[in-house]
């Protein structure tokens, strides 16, 4: 199994923590408040600042799974879930992270321009169990899933039984349906009919898994946050003359959902790791779906509760929690369901965790 070099393979778990935590308030500090400006950025085309993508270039975050032999950071998968986390927190709508994910199989002559922003390449895959069908002359032809904010791509990086290829929505024998989505953003969606791919000598077998994973993480910092703003709301609205947090009823379901949430960043941090060691990959396969799984279950159980506990206000535009929940609407699905994931989940390991 292809496994990114890595520089911190003999580092201490110490050593480790405290690069993450770094990374982690980094991100933090470059995304505060970017809610405000991914509200703006609903039903826009191509939904995300081109300017803000060189931004996020220039702080390194396209080159942190590249190896050092290349001029990258060589950095893990927790380092890409601990950005992608924050992002979900803001609803920040760049799909910086997708593209990251592929530079550590893109050619020289690809890698430049993405490394420095010039050059936006995002993935596309297959729906898992199909593929694309090759003919016997060696035209593709077959779907693929949404790519969320596909119009903002100059390339796409997609996998055919004869390997992976470079493809623009305007090559001969590729269509692009354009379709908008429950947050205010869109999706593109690829089909090809006899098109000739030329192939380049990559695999996107990981970089599936990971772009899950990332998903996944993103998912955890959208429930995070909704519920954090949820329990401030319960803290500040009152009925009868006290606050609505003090109800019982109310404290045991927000026991209910930190549990979930908690459920959900175990399983993002166990998958992660098994990334980093190397792990086989039908391991992969079950730890990335362990994720998945609950990042769908905690995320859709969070924004529905969150918008219930609000009353009439969480229903309304202006109320940042609906943002929440259309969010999760949008992402739970892309890369498999939560059923999918329970499934392959259970068919790697016998026993659903």
């Amino acid at each position: 199994m292809h496994k990114h070099n890595l520089p911190f393979e003999q580092a201490s778990s110490s050593e480790r923590e405290d690069t993450l935590s770094a990374i982690t308030e980094s991100a933090e500090k470059v995304l505060h408040h970017d809610r405000v400006r991914s509200r703006k950025l609903r039903f826009s085309r191509p939904g995300f600042e081109k300017t803000k993508w060189k931004e996020f270039a220039e702080l390194g975050w396209l080159m942190l799974r590249v190896g050092e032999d290349r001029g990258g950071l060589g950095m893990g998968s927790p380092e890409v879930c601990a950005i992608a986390r924050q992002m979900g927190r803001e609803l920040t709508p760049e799909p910086i992270l997708s593209a990251a994910l592929t530079a550590p199989v893109l050619p020289d002559r690809e890698l430049a321009g993405l490394l420095n922003g010039d050059k936006i390449i995002l993935p596309a895959f297959a729906s898992y169990g199909s593929d694309l069908v090759v003919s016997e002359s060696g035209a593709v032809s077959g779907q693929l899933d949404p790519i969320p904010y596909g119009l903002g791509a100059d390339q796409y990086l997609i996998q055919t039984p004869l390997g992976a290829s470079l493809v623009k929505a305007s090559d001969q024998g590729v269509t692009s349906s354009v379709h908008e989505t429950h947050d205010g953003g869109h999706s593109v969606v690829l089909a090809f009919e006899q098109a000739s791919l030329t192939a380049i000598d990559a695999s996107l077998t990981l970089v599936r898994e990971e772009a899950a994973l990332a998903l996944s993480a993103y998912l955890l910092g959208v429930a995070e946050t909704a519920l954090e703003i949820t329990l401030e709301y319960l803290k500040d609205r009152e009925q009868f003359g006290k606050p609505i947090g003090s109800f019982q009823a109310l404290q045991h379901k927000a026991v209910d959902l930190s549990l979930e949430l908690w459920l959900l960043r175990t399983a993002v941090e166990a998958a992660g790791r098994g990334i980093d060691e190397g792990a086989a990959h039908d391991e992969v396969c079950r730890i990335v779906s362990l994720a998945k799984a609950r990042a769908i279950k905690a995320a859709n159980e969070i924004t529905r509760s969150a918008i219930q506990l609000h009353g009439g206000i969480g229903y309304t535009d202006e109320a940042d929690i609906g943002l929440y929940l259309r969010k999760t609407m949008t992402l739970a699905g892309l890369l498999g369901s939560e059923r999918f994931h329970r499934q392959r989940a259970f068919s790697f390991s016998g026993v659903m965790k």
